[in-house]
């Protein structure tokens, strides 16, 4: 099982420092990758929980987002470049990228860039943005009711632009001749592409079998959900006539809330809102090892929106990788 850590950029109050501290111990720990998290806006609408849609159109959360409309957050994006120049070892990526917000083109040209930064290290993670006020504030309103489609068009445009010497694409949201977006990717033949999906596993296959991705990222599943997901998934795969095989260098991912605590946590199934990874550490010890048998190999490790300071995470990590993956991995 890799580790992951989803760092905590969207807060009400994060520095620049902490998010390097983070990284640098994920790093001397051997974690496989760090991701920042994509957020444009937080709508005022939010601290009323008076969203169109609630979190991630996700039924158990409020109509709200975890972070006030005026907290100090960092946007995830510019991150990237940042961590490729602190790191040397650690993949770094962005779950998810909202396709919507950015021109398809342009993405593919600062993804290769950054990929040239990091000597080969970049993930990309896509998916297509839930929230209407957020279509809005990135002057993409118009794009929402297609927004699926959006993200299979930046797919297409994304490997074509890595793979070929010049390109061009007619579609609806790029329409372009023959041209060439500079530096190919370090990574051949292009950097690995994972997709979130949330709500539909027909759609993730889709996306799987014919753009070739490398992983799959939801949010707080169980691993009774990882296990129904993958099943899912790799049914519609073969359905499609797909000989592709999740057992096969595919990863499996969920952005899971992560935090060590003195006292046994309550482990009563809540759906979205169970404590998988938040607990004592035999309780965490445990629920690893179910999520390993369930079929899920790089979980991404998220510091509670609140409560758990960077300090306490920095010490959560530690005692991680040096206490409970040992026992994971004996079985």
């Amino acid at each position: 099982m890799k580790l992951a850590l989803y760092l905590p950029n969207f807060r009400d109050l994060v520095t620049v420092k902490e998010l390097e501290d983070l990284t640098s111990l994920a790093e001397e720990l051997d974690f496989d990758s760090v991701w920042t998290l994509d957020r444009i806006v937080v709508p005022e609408a939010s601290d009323e929980q008076k969203l169109q849609h609630p979190f991630g159109m996700m039924e158990q959360f409020p109509k709200a987002l975890p972070v006030s409309a005026r907290g100090q957050w960092l946007h995830g994006m510019p991150l990237i470049p940042w961590l490729a120049a602190k790191t040397r070892k650690l993949r770094i990526g962005m779950s998810i990228i909202d396709t919507p917000y950015r021109a398809p083109g342009v993405l593919a040209g600062e993804i290769a860039t950054v990929d040239h930064l990091s000597n080969g290290r970049v993930n990309v993670g896509v998916g297509s943005g839930w929230m209407p006020e957020e279509f809005a504030a990135a002057s993409a309103a118009h794009i929402f009711p297609k927004r699926h489609k959006h993200v299979r068009e930046t797919l297409e445009v994304l490997q074509g632009i890595w793979t070929n010497d010049l390109f061009e694409y007619h579609g609806e949201f790029a329409d372009f001749e023959r041209c060439g977006f500079g530096a190919k990717p370090v990574q051949k033949p292009h950097p690995p592409i994972y997709f979130s999906g949330l709500k539909d596993p027909k759609r993730s296959a889709k996306r799987i079998a014919k753009y070739g991705l490398a992983g799959w990222i939801g949010i707080q599943d169980t691993p009774e959900e990882i296990v129904r997901w993958r099943g899912e998934i790799q049914r519609e795969l073969a359905e499609m006539g797909s000989s592709r095989s999740l057992d096969d260098d595919f990863d499996m991912c969920s952005m899971i809330w992560f935090a060590i605590t003195d006292e046994p946590s309550d482990q009563t199934p809540n759906g979205k809102l169970s404590n998988l990874l938040v607990g004592t550490a035999d309780q965490i010890t445990d629920n690893l090892k179910r999520f390993r048998e369930a079929g899920m190999n790089m979980p991404l490790l998220w510091p509670p929106f609140s409560g758990v300071p960077v300090s306490k995470t920095l010490d959560d990590m530690k005692r991680l990788v040096g206490e409970i993956m040992p026992k994971v991995n004996a079985g």
